[in-house]
């Protein structure tokens, strides 16, 4: 079921320079509270600058939640470090407000008003606002404030070239190796929520209109939980959206993918032409009624992505130029850490994803992936369940997670060895061990940790405490942030540059948007 890869693995430890130059990228994202954990009623502070033209601060759905954007780096320190920084930056000018440390906003209830992001007066700004508010009719506000992480991954170009002896600089074949990793990903994937799932549980309002497939605990703050869930984020109750099953999205060929994925941006939809595009006044209820509004609203565990130059969109850059990385979207919130993500995590990311890659990938058809679907939601919901078991294949044959993670790790530590032998180290061979007895002992793992603190403690108490503790650390930082006068410097020409595109602005926005 598992491809041995242990020639592949003898290939690289005699070609560890393969595995140099792999670039990552991180987005957080976190809502802005008050100091009672409320909802933050104020607008993007002026302060930190502009969340339309900022090229590291922006704001995601709402007004209050803030996400972080890093630069891309191969050096995996320097980009937490940055990452930090924004962090402390942020908090400098919001003295009043906290960080919400998890992914799920546990304290909403009807009198919330989550105020859709604002990006000005552009068309460009309007275009970002109404997609938001399509967003809100077509699934609703609250289950869009909930916050996770990205992490953006890439293998440097000479593994690619290399590998299997291709030399040369062909994007399709790049591509179809990025394929075969994120095929692999929806496969074995579950491993991450598993290990890192922080969300397991949920408040009342997500629960509404579901169906309560599972028996749900509740406590006395009215938070429902599951006794062995990992990532209720990701599961149908948190994760809304089109199936991408129906959109015959199935990563096999890039050709493919992007003809599927344009379909879907092309496709009327029952559903969203009943909600309708403009209301009586004339004001746009979204941006189209087609299935996906725009590229962002595909909603998968892990997508493929290619950076983009101006005007261009991702469709045109990946049918153009291939694939240049892949974004892993299956990450909660680390509330264990300050930034909401530790080294240990990327550590043991960067080996899993590797082995994705080097692992072979059949091409997954529907069959194929309602099976993906089912271990996932397995995972999801009762991952730490004693003796858990996944399907391998369409027999419905099992095997358990500890089985399953001994063929796996067995691997990845051999992955750890060449990664340690470049940097001369054993950080990599640290992490894998550690991370490995998550396995023999669930209550190892970040979602019994949170489970245990919500149960004892409480969410309310537990979440400010950590909001209040992060939030000080950031403060006393501030003075040591490195990055303060690029930041300050970045916060005063994003709202040059903002005013200077809408000043520019000479299309009405009924006609810009049908050039988008």
């Amino acid at each position: 079921m598992i491809q041995d890869i242990s020639e592949k693995i003898a290939w690289l430890k005699t070609n560890p320079k393969m595995l140099e130059g792999i670039f990552r990228g991180i987005e957080r994202e976190t809502l802005r509270i008050e100091k009672n954990g409320n909802f933050s009623k104020t607008t993007h502070p002026y302060s930190i600058g502009s969340s339309l033209t900022h090229k590291w601060i922006t704001t995601d759905f709402a007004e209050n939640l803030l996400e972080f954007i890093t630069p891309t780096s191969d050096n995996i320190d320097y980009l937490l470090s940055f990452l930090t920084d924004l962090h402390c930056f942020t908090a400098s000018k919001i003295k009043n407000e906290r960080m919400w440390p998890f992914s799920i906003p546990y304290f909403y209830d009807k009198k919330t008003n989550i105020q859709i992001a604002q990006y000005g007066t552009s068309n460009l700004g309007k275009m970002k606002n109404i997609y938001r508010k399509g967003l809100k009719n077509r699934y609703g506000d609250v289950i869009n404030t909930i916050s996770g992480i990205h992490y953006n991954f890439s293998l440097p170009l000479f593994f690619w070239t290399n590998w299997k002896k291709n030399k040369n600089n062909n994007t399709d074949y790049v591509s179809s190796g990025y394929l075969n990793l994120i095929r692999n990903y929806y496969r074995f994937g579950w491993i991450i929520p598993y290990l890192f799932g922080s969300s397991p549980a949920i408040p009342l309002d997500f629960l509404k209109n579901t169906k309560k497939k599972y028996k749900f605990k509740q406590n006395k703050e009215n938070i429902f939980y599951l006794p062995w869930s990992t990532s209720l984020r990701l599961s149908d109750i948190g994760y809304t959206n089109t199936n991408i099953l129906d959109l015959n999205i199935m990563f096999n060929d890039i050709h493919e993918y992007i003809e599927s994925f344009k379909k879907a941006l092309e496709t009327p939809s029952k559903k969203f032409i009943n909600i309708g595009l403009k209301d009586i006044d004339g004001n746009f209820k979204q941006l189209n009624t087609n299935i996906l509004q725009i590229e962002n609203e595909l909603y998968t565990q892990i997508r493929p992505k290619r950076k983009t130059k101006i005007g261009e969109s991702l469709l045109e850059a990946l049918k153009n130029q291939g694939i240049e990385y892949v974004e892993i979207r299956s990450l909660d919130i680390n509330p264990f850490s300050p930034i909401g993500i530790s080294k240990k995590q990327i550590l043991l990311l960067d080996l899993f994803l590797i082995w994705c890659a080097l692992i072979d990938s059949p091409k997954i058809d529907k069959k194929d992936f309602l099976l993906v679907t089912k271990n996932w939601e397995r995972i999801i919901y009762e991952g730490r369940k004693p003796n858990q078991k996944i399907y391998i294949n369409n027999q419905n044959e099992t095997k358990t997670l500890i089985e399953m993670s001994d063929v796996i790790f067995k691997d990845l530590n051999e992955i750890a060895l060449i990664l340690d032998h470049n940097s001369n180290d054993v950080l990599y061979q640290t992490a894998c061990k550690e991370i490995k007895s998550f396995f023999q002992n669930p209550d190892l793992t970040y979602s019994a940790k949170c489970l245990n603190f919500l149960v004892k403690k409480g969410i309310k108490k537990t979440g400010l405490f950590l909001a209040n503790k992060y939030h000080k650390k950031f403060i006393n930082e501030n003075r040591l942030n490195l990055n303060q006068n690029i930041l300050e410097k970045e916060a005063i020409y994003s709202l040059q540059k903002q005013e200077k595109i809408e000043k520019q602005d000479i299309l009405s926005f009924e006609k810009y948007i049908k050039i988008k």
